[in-house]
């Protein structure tokens, strides 16, 4: 929606129209409306926020003969509304992240099988310096640039999961930053991606910039430009490029018969996000899941340094069950241990109180045929479905230096838990 002021007369208009923009205040002059009969000959246009911060600025400067409108467009036809009680409107709150978008974070990913199908049959160029590309269904892409180094690529972005936009930039960045990590790789540039309606107040976006600055300077990598769009729904995100020694890539789908696997963070960021747009979930719910979401994989991928990882891979919107259906591959099996899963308490309760995710759906009936789960509580069952927003990493480690790796992975995340292990294949691709 948007909103006219109108004014007695030009000059106060023009004085209006020279104190907001001093303000950095977003308005447009137009002319006046025909259907609006009182004031002079032309109005001025802006959004809910700023008709706010216009009332305030225009009172301070005492220019009060004003009219406010509220307009809105149904079949091509504008329709203009007095707002006689400002007060009232003056009290209304400004919108939120979440207000603004249809769904958010990871969960917004375009399904597994979509996007299968989608990738299949695509015009390529063979390049054999091209080490790791998107046939393998991959963190991110490697280039080799010389026989000692490559360069991993990767772009991540997604719609809120939050209300706090400097939060909110802080999620979706580490998010991002975390397929650097799972291949192993150094970040060492950043590109903000940016969608954000022009309706909306542009100092949210700063704070977004702002959140996801910080986290790219804790990687630390150099924030170098980026690409900005006006859109419907706010978006935000990174393009990244690491570096890694030729020698040392990880791949997500190389896991090896007898190794463990370790998963860094507890699931259930999904779940208890969706309870957090059905304003259900608690404050101790939310602290604990952003926490966990703001945290990067770095710390934890430091840790693997000197360990035989065989595969890795980060857990997000697909969750734990689809991002090892792609580290099996088609060559082993995967064994995931029920009762070493790590989770959130109230993911757990609020699922078993069916609150669940469209994304959990989609990736269950991806799922179909691959894993049978009906043995496991419906809750658990629906943890390991669940959409993830700057999970954990998966890690597949040599089983007699497991539990030297864990420990120091603990230090950081102490969540992390031994939940499963690589198998020769079986019928299914994974078991319980």
């Amino acid at each position: 929606m948007e909103y006219i002021i109108t004014f007695k007369n030009t000059n106060a208009a023009i004085k209006a129209e020279q104190c907001l923009l001093e303000k950095s205040l977003r308005v447009s002059v137009l002319p006046l409306p025909a259907q609006i009969g009182a004031g002079c000959g032309i109005c001025l246009r802006m959004d809910n926020d700023t008709a706010r911060r216009a009332l305030d600025a225009l009172a301070d400067i005492y220019i009060d003969e004003i009219s406010l409108f509220s307009r809105i467009k149904e079949s091509g036809q504008y329709y203009y509304t007095e707002i006689k009680n400002r007060s009232i409107f003056m009290e209304q709150k400004p919108d939120l992240l979440l207000n603004n978008c249809t769904s958010g974070g990871c969960g917004a990913k375009i399904s597994q099988g979509e996007l299968s199908k989608l990738l299949s049959g695509l015009p390529g160029f063979y390049d054999e310096n091209l080490i790791v590309g998107y046939d393998s269904s991959d963190d991110a892409a490697v280039y080799k640039i010389n026989e000692k180094y490559s360069l991993v690529t990767t772009a991540d972005f997604f719609p809120p999961v939050v209300n706090d936009p400097k939060t909110f930039g802080r999620i979706a960045a580490a998010n991002a930053l975390s397929d650097i990590y799972a291949m192993g790789g150094k970040p060492v540039t950043a590109l903000n991606l940016v969608c954000f309606p022009q309706s909306m107040d542009m100092g949210i976006l700063r704070e977004i910039l702002t959140g996801g600055a910080e986290k790219v300077m804790e990687a630390p990598a150099a924030l170098a430009g980026g690409h900005s769009i006006y859109d419907k729904e706010p978006k935000y995100g990174l393009a990244v490029t690491g570096i890694i020694e030729n020698d040392k890539i990880i791949r997500n789908n190389t896991p090896e018969t007898g190794h463990k696997l370790i998963l860094t963070k507890p699931l259930g960021t999904g779940i208890i996000l969706s309870a957090l747009r059905a304003e259900t979930a608690s404050p101790d719910a939310i602290q604990k899941v952003v926490a966990s979401m703001e945290r990067l994989n770095k710390y934890a991928a430091e840790k693997m340094r000197g360990f035989c990882i065989s595969a890795c891979t980060d857990i997000t919107g697909f969750g734990l069950l689809g991002h090892a259906l792609e580290m099996a591959s088609d060559k082993v099996s995967i064994v995931i241990y029920p009762d070493a899963i790590p989770y959130f308490e109230e993911a757990y309760q609020y699922a078993e109180e069916f609150l669940i995710t469209a994304a959990g759906q989609r990736n269950r009936s991806c799922l179909s045929g691959k894993t049978d789960v009906s043995g496991l509580p419906f809750a658990l069952q629906e943890l390991l479905f669940d959409p993830q927003t700057s999970g954990g990493l998966l890690v597949s480690v040599a089983p007699e230096q497991s539990d030297y790796l864990l420990a120091a992975i603990r230090e950081d995340e102490p969540a992390a838990r031994i939940i499963g292990e690589i198998v020769k294949r079986e019928k299914n691709v994974i078991l319980f």
